[in-house]
């Protein structure tokens, strides 16, 4: 078998099965693909997907480890790949990064601009999504950035704390909620339509949560991923917007109010969640030493490395 072969087996299980789309994302024909599964296939000496006629629908109970352990291979054939770019001095390739919608419009430009005039041969892809989706997308990511709030750190691979944030109320200057002077109580927003990010309405939500602690129910109008979605929509007088304090300001914002969130909502923290055992090109250190200064970079690399214990200092409060 073959790293080409593993590769090809892993796009298909990838792309739900579907032959014409695993061949796309590997850059390959869709007979060289179908051809290179049934070589390996005849040295294994079963079949590693379910079919139905010429469709693959499934893949085979002898499939299901033999499709693990090629994860792994690939994985580390990746890191020494990486760790060879380093020490040759390569600063060349392409950086992924999976991340919020708000993290890639406010916080992200200023340190992915720096990164370019540093690294000019290296390119970024942003890869932008709900915090589900962006854990999901680990797997090929260098890594992603996630928030949490008054929760513990995420548990999908080794979680380094950016910096902390607050939530704010965006509202038309005419709503109820902007001549109160002083931030709401949630039983004072409780009364209002809100608006705010889809992952409000899950049950778990810190959000969800602290409306429960203080026993009444958002109501929730309308959600969305997008915070300038969010803005569009508070313009429309649909309700109270509730973002994240990075995500509002200045000129664009000069026709809304802007108010503390109730003291109630917990803290946030926003994380780059990085897969365990990755070997991280320099490029995506200093991306990640970029979002988190407060960190000595030695340190950093050490602990990636499995070589030091994570004691992380205490992330700093978000500033423009």
């Amino acid at each position: 078998m073959t790293l080409t072969q593993l590769r090809y087996l892993v796009a298909i299980a990838d792309s739900g099965f579907n032959i014409t789309q695993a061949a796309e994302k590997v850059h390959a024909t869709q007979p060289g693909l179908s051809k290179q599964l049934k070589q390996l296939e005849d040295e294994l000496g079963f079949q590693l997907f379910l079919r139905k006629g010429r469709s693959l629908e499934g893949v085979a109970p002898a499939g299901v480890k033999v499709i693990e352990h090629a994860r792994r291979i690939l994985s580390e054939a990746a890191n020494i790949r990486s760790y060879a770019a380093n020490e040759r001095g390569e600063f060349s390739g392409r950086l992924l990064l999976a991340t919020t919608h708000t993290q890639a419009r406010y916080v992200l430009p200023k340190v992915i601009a720096e990164l370019t005039r540093r690294y000019p041969k290296v390119s970024v892809d942003l890869f932008a999504a709900g915090d589900a989706e962006v854990l999901e997308k680990l797997g090929e990511a260098d890594f992603g950035l996630i928030s949490t709030a008054g929760g513990p750190p995420p548990t999908s691979g080794m979680a380094v704390p950016l910096f902390r944030w607050q939530r704010v109320l965006l509202v038309q200057n005419t709503h109820p909620l902007a001549s109160l002077g002083r931030p709401p109580t949630l039983v004072e927003l409780a009364r209002h339509p809100l608006i705010s990010y889809e992952s409000s309405t899950l049950p778990e939500s810190s959000l969800q949560r602290a409306f429960a602690a203080s026993g009444v129910t958002p109501l929730i109008a309308m959600t969305a991923r997008d915070a300038n979605l969010i803005k569009t929509y508070v313009r429309t007088g649909m309700g109270a917007g509730l973002l994240a304090e990075m995500a509002v300001g200045g000129r664009e914002d000069d026709d809304l109010r802007v108010i503390a969130a109730p003291p109630e909502l917990p803290e946030c923290i926003t994380w780059a969640v990085v897969p365990r055992g990755r070997v991280l090109r320099e490029y995506a250190l200093a991306l990640l030493h970029g979002l988190a200064p407060q960190i000595d970079p030695r340190d950093l690399r050490r602990i990636l490395e499995g070589n030091l214990a994570p004691e992380w200092p205490l992330p700093p409060r978000w500033q423009a």
